[in-house]
């Protein structure tokens, strides 16, 4: 490996925004945490080129595959790497060699700008990741739209439907291109049942998700009863 660390370089995000410049230590420490992959576009200043990651001379070792050969098929069908799913807020913290097993029981979905990830009132039987772009969730009222939340890189949504399967509360639409990480409810099943030691730490993170869902819907019932009420004494006191 090329151990000259005075080449700047730069790294194609996904979020379509440019990072750095950063030194080779720097680049080699955003690999191993997943925010640059072997596909990834990164910006070589001592020859003014972009090119792969996987493909750069000083780069290629870090993306000579360590993994059991079901994950690294699973890897090449999906074209994403286990670190990539770091990028997740509710997988942040599972080992790498579970990170590389979960690959199996995965799918990637990609959404074109405006596409619709699901619809209001369908059958909920999956949790959706967002690993790239941006999604909105809608609900249709008096023929106008209004949205409901805005998630990006990182977040999830219908952690419920996978639980429960119940039909989806809101439509969801992507907002820019985007690729999402799919959780089907028969995935989750085959994964309690193949792999119980995988399937523990991806349902406590599951878990987590719920519960901090919870919190905050809480947090905005509390909030619009205290306004609720300090309105409605408002209103007494000036009458």
């Amino acid at each position: 490996m090329d151990t000259n660390a005075s080449v700047n370089y730069r790294a194609w995000g996904a979020d379509n925004i440019a990072y750095g410049p950063v030194e080779l230590p720097g680049l080699v420490t955003w690999i191993k945490q997943g925010k640059v992959r072997a596909d990834s576009w990164v910006f070589r200043e001592k020859d003014a080129t972009w090119a792969r990651a996987s493909d750069l001379s000083e780069l290629k070792v870090l993306f000579k595959s360590k993994l059991p050969p079901a994950a690294a098929a699973a890897a090449d069908a999906m074209g994403i790497q286990p670190g990539s799913l770091r990028r997740i807020k509710m997988l942040a913290d599972v080992e790498d060699r579970l990170l590389a097993s979960l690959l199996t029981y995965l799918e990637v979905v990609k959404v074109a700008p405006f596409g619709v990830v699901v619809n209001k009132g369908d059958h909920g039987d999956s949790l959706f990741m967002v690993l790239e772009g941006e999604v909105r969730a809608r609900v249709m009222i008096d023929g106008r739209e209004t949205t409901l939340s805005t998630m990006g890189v990182g977040e999830c949504f219908g952690e419920l439907a996978i639980v429960d399967q119940g039909p989806r509360s809101a439509d969801v639409i992507a907002n820019q291109p985007s690729v999402l990480i799919k959780v089907s409810d028969a995935a989750l099943r085959k994964m309690l049942a193949e792999a119980p030691a995988l399937a523990a730490p991806f349902a406590l993170a599951l878990a987590r998700v719920i519960a901090q869902r919870v919190r905050m819907l809480t947090k905005r019932y509390e909030d619009s009863i205290h306004f609720s009420r300090t309105a409605s004494a408002a209103g007494t006191a000036e009458a």
